[in-house]
């Protein structure tokens, strides 16, 4: 695998956990309002040995890693790096898009990944042009299927923007999440690594707005960053 960023402390990013977020570089998508272009793009500066030298080190003070990126699971080896997680003591929550249903299947049977949390970019229909990748929508939908069967605690999230995303669209993504454990409306955060600097996102009173016109076809949504 190849890492791109380690954030040492995290109180936020995987619930209820003191952790750290580990980055890896590359993904299979190009979502236009993703902040972490440069993971997306570039390089990795962090071998895999000083991860795992850095657990070892603080295994008695974090009691999480959160895998993000890019997407994880576009390595074929993330089931060896977990497993070597696992082995110090770790719980794990995976970040990933979806696009990998069969590696997400078998990383949750064998007991390697604790929490999941999946983006959900749109409704099915506007999903390519959302993801700015040309999406294979059967695996996301065997990815959402698979973790509405609760086989971990998961949630699912989706970043709202102007850009792409409408009152019409959310109401369809939720129409699809309608019996989902937890689903986040995300606000739209503007960097300075945006992979399109051009989108454009919503207030956080239009955001609370849209969140409510959701509620009727999906109970549980929440959001989040505002």
């Amino acid at each position: 695998m190849k890492f791109g960023g380690l954030q040492k402390l995290t109180l936020l990013d995987y619930p209820e956990k003191v952790a750290c977020t580990v980055f890896c570089v590359g993904c299979d998508f190009r979502c236009p309002f993703c902040h972490n272009g440069s993971l997306v793009n570039g390089g990795g500066d962090w071998t895999q040995e000083e991860i795992l030298a850095f657990l070892s080190k603080r295994s008695n003070v974090l009691e999480g890693v959160c895998l993000t990126g890019g997407e994880p699971l576009m390595y074929a080896d993330v089931a060896d790096f977990l497993r070597q997680v696992k082995a110090l003591g770790y719980k794990v929550k995976l970040d990933t898009n979806g696009s990998y249903p069969s590696r997400l299947e078998q990383l949750l049977k064998d007991g390697l990944v604790d929490y999941v949390a999946m983006d959900v970019k749109n409704s099915l229909g506007l999903y390519r042009a959302t993801a700015g990748a040309e999406v294979n929508l059967d695996a996301v939908e065997r990815s959402v299927a698979l973790l509405k069967t609760g086989v971990v605690p998961y949630e699912f999230r989706t970043t709202v923007t102007r850009t792409f995303h409408t009152e019409r669209s959310l109401s369809d993504v939720a129409i699809w999440l309608h019996d989902a454990d937890k689903w986040f409306l995300q606000q739209f955060v503007r960097s300075d690594d945006l992979i399109d600097p051009s989108v454009e996102g919503y207030s956080d009173d239009e955001l609370r707005s849209l969140c409510q016109d959701v509620r009727k076809y999906c109970p549980n949504v929440r959001l989040r960053g505002i």
